[in-house]
């Protein structure tokens, strides 16, 4: 068998095929290939909607963890309601405005917004720049980008080399940042995994799930220095919101005693042996579900984020003015029907 051909990006083939023919796109084109109607004001309102309901679901799983500890002990369930409720707001509330707060790059654009669009994302690519040299100054060992190139982006941006500021963040960008992604995303579904193992609890499973994950997004928002744009972010917490749930529902089966039962007698006569067989497929199966599931929220997250940054580099080098020969023809199309007009107006 032949080897397996390397996937392409069609944003990336569009970008070669436009340089090849030696000039720029005309916003117009632009529109017409990258640009898709949406709804701005919805996208805001669901994104909203949705940081709400992963807030309720979570603050619910918690009090109901609180209720089931007050049930026992009284003094032990204000005791973990306290703790929850700290939680609540170090692992979710802040994480959360973080991601909020986050700048995104404005790439769904039309002639009219194109300029302005421009304007904001160089402004943006100079701040993720500042901040990814600033935090390697800083933190000694962070480990997260090239410092060969980190090096070269400094000197980019203390010389106003606009083109060598967009190279150093694109060669980041495909190079260390790419690989330090991934092993967050990896570190992040081994916690998932592993904690999912380890509670047992339905309750539990669904609050770790959301915390995971909202944790994720976070981190590889920091790591990227921009978010996705809200409509991408709404799909993102949509996915967040399935994993809980489906990690809500896998803690409420018995799995592991489905498949004891199924054992037949030899397992049946021996009842320990059984019990640990059912917690043991229980556990594994909802480790490697959620697990699974925290992956694609992290390279969902990381596909947007790669998808839109190579968008505003596209629309970086779109003509959005019309040319002085276009402009030049225009004016000349104008006097020719205003001297029409003339010609053929009655006399009074």
């Amino acid at each position: 068998m032949g080897k397996k051909q390397k996937e392409t990006d069609p944003l990336d083939v569009t970008k070669k095929t436009d340089a090849a023919a030696g000039g720029k796109l005309s916003i117009y084109e632009y529109e017409q290939k990258y640009v898709k109607r949406q709804n701005v004001k919805g996208a805001k309102f669901a994104l909203r909607l949705f940081a709400a309901l992963i807030g309720v679901f979570l603050f619910a799983m918690l009090f109901f963890v609180s209720l089931d500890v007050y049930r026992i002990n009284e003094y032990a369930g204000y005791a973990v309601g306290g703790v929850c409720a700290v939680l609540y707001v170090l692992v979710f509330i802040v994480p959360l405005v973080k991601i909020m707060k986050s700048d995104y790059f404005i790439t769904n654009v039309n002639g009219y917004t194109a300029r302005a669009a421009q304007k904001h994302n160089k402004k943006l690519r100079h701040e993720i720049a500042d901040k990814i040299i600033d935090l390697c100054a800083k933190v000694e060992g962070v480990g997260w980008y090239d410092s060969a190139v980190v090096g070269k982006l400094a000197i980019a941006c203390k010389t106003g080399d606009e083109n060598g500021v967009r190279g150093c963040l694109t060669e980041l960008y495909e190079g260390s940042v790419k690989k330090s992604a991934k092993d967050l995303i990896f570190r992040s579904s081994l916690k998932s995994a592993t904690y999912s193992a380890v509670s047992q609890a339905a309750k539990v499973d669904a609050a770790l799930v959301v915390v995971v994950n909202i944790q994720l997004i976070k981190d590889l928002i920091f790591l990227y220095g921009f978010r996705p744009s809200d409509a991408k972010l709404v799909r993102i917490l949509g996915h967040v919101i399935r994993n809980s749930l489906t990690a809500y529902g896998l803690g409420n089966m018995n799995v592991g005693n489905s498949v004891v039962k199924t054992m037949g007698s030899v397992v049946g006569s021996i009842p320990l042996l059984g019990t640990a067989i059912a917690a043991i497929v229980d556990s594994s199966v909802q480790g490697l579900v959620n697990g699974t599931l925290t992956t694609v929220i992290g390279y969902q997250t990381i596909k947007y984020l790669n998808k839109e940054y190579r968008l505003q580099d596209i629309l970086d080098g779109v003509d959005v003015s019309e040319t002085p020969v276009e402009l030049e023809e225009a004016m000349g199309e104008l006097e020719t029907q205003l001297k029409k007009k003339k010609k053929y107006a009655p006399a009074v």
